[in-house]
């Protein structure tokens, strides 16, 4: 039997949340049907390559999962969803772990491409982390990766330059449980463009035989070749593998998509999806009815009227955090656990963390006590004790514990992409709460925030949510949140570093034992809560809201976002 394709999955998804009717009428007809859809969502859009670490924090995987396939997706919950349309994954008996991919004959990239196991190889060399040069602190990779979890576990990827097939073979003694969160949809990139940008005839062969001046090229391609800024872009670097395709990008005119022509699975029932990110007026992009679908976080755009939509606020799967810096003023733990004890954990959940419509699950039901765990995990009450320390503000204790870091009177500036009025808010509340411990808080949030601020010491802490993302963020896998903390990792951002904490890492990675688990979940917990590279406050409030007549959307708060399936979107005035 086949498996089901994504397109199927996707339209079960939308038969699920009660749109099935409206949903295959409009399926059938093109009458009154809006050519094009709106669509407004606090993704930063920086860069095509979601696994690079500008993509990742941009929120590439919430903007161009249905235009970079690949062999899974976040579904709407949080979970890793086969999509067969891409290809097929599976674990095959071997020495060492061993998965075999198999591209989907018919996969063609917009360009007339194929798509081949080289875009595998590729994205296996970036994220593993062997390719390296000098740095300040030791070797650093040439690639600038998000993460390099489970991709730093692979020992080989057996590939023919061309073929439809590659055997991933982990290293010998390792093993990565979630290897579903590998070659994803937003992260598998066109290896083709980077060799020709690169000037480099093979890219397998290059990697393969390690040649430093191909790979130096590539990287350097990698990097910044994708990435999306003012000027006009040129069309032949971004080709598409799934239903849509980049027609255009400018901060002010969105990002537009068109339906893939070369497209092999179901065609993208719209053809045409404006995509509104977080520096746009969405206030004035929804005012002005020029969108029809919303997926921001609660409360971040001031005033924002949703009437003639569909309307729900929900706990997301990313975390709401302040990511502190390890150096400055915060390079020593007693200033990070001092500014910890004056946070008011407490009182920012129950004045902005709530959700209106938070399920019965635990998911949103108080402060979030942890970084990585998600809050309805069996696990969560077991292992999040440490945190009981700090769920209030406690200004004797933040007092007591600033002197004996040296780290009284201290000045914390907290970054943030703006325009937010939630997080805007959210500084006010803690500026307040820590100025009777001699701490004074400064708003440091604008426009062309980027969490490397906190790298290059321009502030102290950015406000965000996993991962410092900005928008859509999160999983069931909490992938992303671990790596977050990992050293050496992109999107560690504060540049924690903790050898006892990798370990443990790779250790959740491996074994899957509920005993095993539970133990090394509560080390990891007491370990972050005592070195505070990060103070957790509440899971993402999501407003979510779909347009009257919008058919088949169906709500994602994680970081795929509700455009996890936009291909399946109609609108029917």
């Amino acid at each position: 039997m086949r498996p089901r394709s994504g397109a199927v999955l996707r339209l079960i998804a939308a038969v699920a949340a009660g749109t099935l009717a409206v949903g295959l009428a409009a399926g059938c007809s093109s009458e009154n049907q809006v050519p094009s859809i709106g669509y407004a969502v606090d993704a930063a859009i920086t860069s095509y390559n979601g696994g690079s670490t500008a993509g990742a924090n941009g929120g590439a995987p919430a903007v161009f999962g249905r235009v970079l396939t690949g062999f899974f997706y976040t579904g709407p919950d949080g979970q890793q969803v086969a999509d067969t349309d891409a290809g097929t994954a599976k674990e095959v008996p071997g020495e060492s772990q061993t998965i075999q991919y198999r591209l989907n004959p018919d996969g063609v990239y917009s360009d007339g491409v194929p798509t081949s196991c080289d875009d595998l190889v590729l994205a296996w060399a970036a994220r593993s982390g062997r390719f390296t040069r000098p740095g300040d602190r030791g070797q650093v990779s040439l690639f600038d990766a998000a993460s390099t979890s489970g991709y730093a576990d692979i020992e080989r990827v057996e590939c023919q330059p061309g073929s439809k097939d590659a055997t991933v073979v982990f290293r010998p003694g390792r093993r990565f449980l979630p290897w579903r969160t590998l070659f994803t949809a937003g992260e598998l990139m066109p290896a083709h463009v980077a060799a020709r940008a690169a000037n480099v005839p093979n890219v397998v062969n290059a990697l393969q035989t390690a040649d430093p001046g191909a790979i130096q090229r590539l990287a350097e391609f990698w990097n910044t070749g994708w990435k999306l800024g003012q000027g006009d872009l040129d069309m032949s670097r971004f080709p598409s593998s799934g239903p849509y395709r980049i027609e255009s990008f400018s901060p002010e005119g969105g990002l537009v998509l068109i339906a893939n022509e070369r497209w092999w699975g179901n065609k993208a029932e719209t053809g045409r999806i404006v995509i509104f990110g977080k520096t746009s007026d969405l206030k004035s992009k929804v005012g002005d009815n020029a969108v029809s679908v919303v997926d921001v976080d609660a409360e971040s755009v001031k005033d924002l009227s949703l009437g003639g939509f569909s309307v729900k606020t929900v706990p997301g799967r990313g975390a709401e955090q302040l990511v502190l810096a390890t150096s400055g003023v915060f390079g020593s733990v007693e200033a990070r656990r001092g500014f910890a004890l004056c946070v008011p954990r407490q009182a920012l959940f129950d004045k902005l963390g709530k959700a209106q419509d938070a399920p019965s699950s635990g998911l949103g039901s108080g402060p979030l006590n942890s970084r990585t765990v998600q809050q309805d995990s069996l696990f969560y009450s077991a292992v999040t004790g440490a945190a009981d320390r700090y769920k209030g503000t406690d200004i004797p204790g933040a007092t007591r514990t600033l002197a004996a870091g040296a780290a009284a009177n201290q000045t914390i500036r907290i970054g943030y992409l703006g325009p937010d009025d939630r997080r805007g808010r959210t500084v006010a509340m803690i500026a307040e709460a820590c100025k009777p411990a001699g701490i004074t808080v400064v708003d440091a949030g604008s426009a062309d925030f980027t969490p490397t601020q906190l790298t290059e010491g321009k502030v102290d802490a950015v406000l965000g949510g996993t991962a410092s993302m900005p928008g859509p963020a999160g999983s069931l896998t909490g992938v992303m949140a671990t790596s977050a903390l990992r050293t050496g990792n992109g999107l560690n951002f504060g540049r924690f570093g903790n050898g006892r904490y990798d370990a443990i890492t790779d250790q959740l990675a491996a074994d899957d034992n509920s005993t095993v688990q539970l133990n090394l979940l509560t080390e990891s917990e007491n370990l972050l809560w005592s070195e505070m590279p990060s103070i957790p406050l509440f899971v993402t409030p999501r407003t979510i809201a779909f347009a009257d007549g919008l058919h088949n959307g169906v709500a994602g708060p994680s970081q795929a976002g509700s455009g996890w399936n936009m291909d399946r979107w109609v609108l029917k005035r």
